[in-house]
């Protein structure tokens, strides 16, 4: 069994004073004027300053993050939000410059071939890209993007509904949807999308004005579209769009049929002629909807005891980060929407943020963000902050591997066998399920930048033509088309984080395939994962894969096998 420690200690400085904020940037700048000019004469002070460059990264990133994680948990403190913005529009993008001057200085030292290439390797490419991307009229372009990008969740933060005479979060109200009473669960149901079509021109004119500025920095930077840009700018050096296409396809052949299936088995549970979009999730007569907890303190400590009946490692990341007071697991109305694990690259324990209202649900994205956690612990001891910044690829199968892994043990929440079956086929069925959306949104968003001054008219055109593509058969909307015209609208990736969404696409395939390796054999299972996310991103995407025991592929054809063993695991 891999050994880890959970006593994750801060660095002791040997750059920054101990006591050094970040302020103002007149307080950075000397630190930074530093690195730049440092003179550099052997392969022992190159190997400093890049320790160096290191820590100012780790201090400056931690601080960024911490003023994310107090704004978005707490959207209607002005004063937090003014934090924020401080840092992107007076601090970060004073840094952009010193960080190319640095990159070109490692780039070209006389030193850095004798670094050992092979641990270098990935954070130098990293680097050449940069320099690459690098043009000094997008600073202010990405500083605007920054701040522009957060109006979303301030936007979605204050929406609620009233059901039965109390108000809810939209989170909150969502539970209704689990409802015996369809009559309830229907009413629910518009009332959630009535509320999102409150704000629909508001969000379609943000959203207009960030697909605009995104198209102008790839201009900028030598690009034709916003999508080459990002493929480059996120580093994917190991797939192309190309192969996104393929992944398309082999969801439309191999994952709808199956969708298709599982809605089908519901409406004939319900009882029901035809499906409509609020019965997927209720249960039938007599069956109480799944309620694994109450509070986000109980799902905290069931989400432990689960943990450690996995592996003690895992429950004691989760014991660090409350002793730290680094969760805030409630749904509350003012809070940012979604789920969330924060790295803190100097301290190095993470913080997680979530909208718990008591669902099956919220059960899953905690133990989410929890493999997202222990990804964060593994990866801190590595020694340079670059060696810690993992591809979002295999970030994600540490979270979704971790809903796998857990099944087994979600006794930790329900006290009967008929409950605990209950939840394993709801998460088997999300794994099926998320599959057509990652395609839609993915689809989607390849369109919407490839002709990035489309209309409002075109872009719903084209959002109803890719969602009917991947919907379910199966599900009845007729009537909700006003409703399902701006649904891409409660994706906050198209806004926040453009282009990051068919990553959880060939996670998904690598968690099921870490699955597979668990119903083999645990321990060695574990082992591997532990062991590729210690790596943190000091290998290449396929390198990581392989040290997990698992193919990076995402072709129809592997497709097909993954969910041949999904559907097999259904019917036991």
């Amino acid at each position: 069994m891999i050994q880890a420690s959970t006593d994750i200690k801060k660095k002791e400085r040997q750059f920054l004073p101990e006591d050094f904020e970040v302020t103002t940037w007149g307080k950075l700048e000397p630190y930074l004027k530093d690195l730049a000019e440092r003179s550099i004469t052997s392969k022992e002070v190159l190997e400093k300053w890049l320790e160096d460059v290191s820590e100012f990264e780790a201090v400056i990133s931690e601080d960024a993050c911490w003023r994310q994680v107090r704004m978005t948990c707490d959207t209607e403190n002005s004063g937090l939000r003014e934090a924020f913005n401080y840092f992107y529009t007076d601090i970060q993008p004073h840094i952009q410059p010193y960080s190319d001057l640095i990159n070109k200085k490692l780039v070209n030292c006389e030193y850095t071939k004798e670094l050992d290439r092979e641990k270098y390797f990935t954070y130098l490419r990293s680097v050449k890209k940069s320099i690459d991307l690098f043009r000094e009229e997008n600073i202010p372009l990405l500083s605007e993007l920054n701040v522009m990008q957060q109006q979303y969740g301030g936007i979605v933060g204050k929406m609620t509904v009233e059901v039965e005479g109390k108000e809810y979060t939209l989170q909150q109200a969502s539970k209704f949807l689990e409802s015996h009473d369809r009559a309830l669960r229907e009413s629910v149901y518009r009332k959630i999308n009535e509320r999102r079509l409150q704000d629909k021109d508001q969000l379609d004119e943000l959203f207009t004005r960030l697909v605009h500025l995104r198209h102008q920095v790839a201009l900028n930077a030598g690009f034709t579209n916003y999508r080459d840009y990002i493929f480059v700018e996120k580093g994917r050096f190991d797939y192309t769009k190309e192969d996104c296409f393929n992944f398309h396809e082999g969801v439309k052949e191999h994952v709808l049929p199956l969708l298709n299936l599982i809605n089908r088995k519901k409406r004939e549970k319900l009882k029901l002629d035809t499906l409509r979009p609020w019965d997927t999730e209720a249960e039938p007569e007599g069956i109480e909807p799944l309620r694994p907890f109450s509070g986000g303190e109980e799902l905290l400590q069931k989400t432990i005891a689960c943990f450690e009946r996995l592996r003690p490692f895992f429950a004691g990341c989760l014991r660090r980060m409350n002793e730290l007071k680094h969760l805030d697991l409630d749904s509350r109305k003012g809070k940012a929407p979604g789920g969330y694990n924060m790295p803190l690259s100097e301290s190095g324990a993470p913080f997680i943020f979530m909208n718990a209202a008591g669902q099956m649900h919220d059960v899953t994205t905690m133990v989410h963000e929890g493999g997202h956690a222990v990804h964060s612990f593994l990866a801190h001891p590595l020694e340079l902050s670059a060696f810690k910044e993992y591809p979002i690829e295999m970030a994600e199968v540490a979270s979704m591997s971790m809903e796998l892994f857990t099944m087994d043990y979600w006794d930790s929440f329900f006290n009967n066998k008929a409950d605990l079956e209950r939840a394993k086929a709801h998460q088997l069925e999300r794994v099926i399920s998320v599959m057509p959306w990652i395609a839609t949104i993915d689809k989607f968003q390849h369109w919407i930048y490839e002709n990035p001054f489309h209309t409002v008219e075109e872009r719903t055109a084209n959002w109803m033509k890719i969602l009917d593509e991947f919907s379910s058969t199966e599900i009845d909307f007729n009537g909700l088309e006003n409703y399902r015209r701006s649904a891409w609208q409660r994706q906050l990736h198209l806004f926040e984080v453009p282009f990051y969404y068919i990553e959880y696409g060939i996670a998904q395939l690598g968690a099921i395939g870490m699955w597979k390796q668990f119903k083999e054999n645990k321990e060695i299972a574990l082992d591997n994962y532990m062991k590729a996310l210690s790596l943190g991103g000091t290998k290449t995407l396929p390198e990581l894969y392989s040290a997990a025991g698992l193919q990076f592929n995402f072709s129809p054809a592997y497709i097909k096998v993954l969910m041949e063993f999904v559907h097999a695991e259904m019917k036991a």
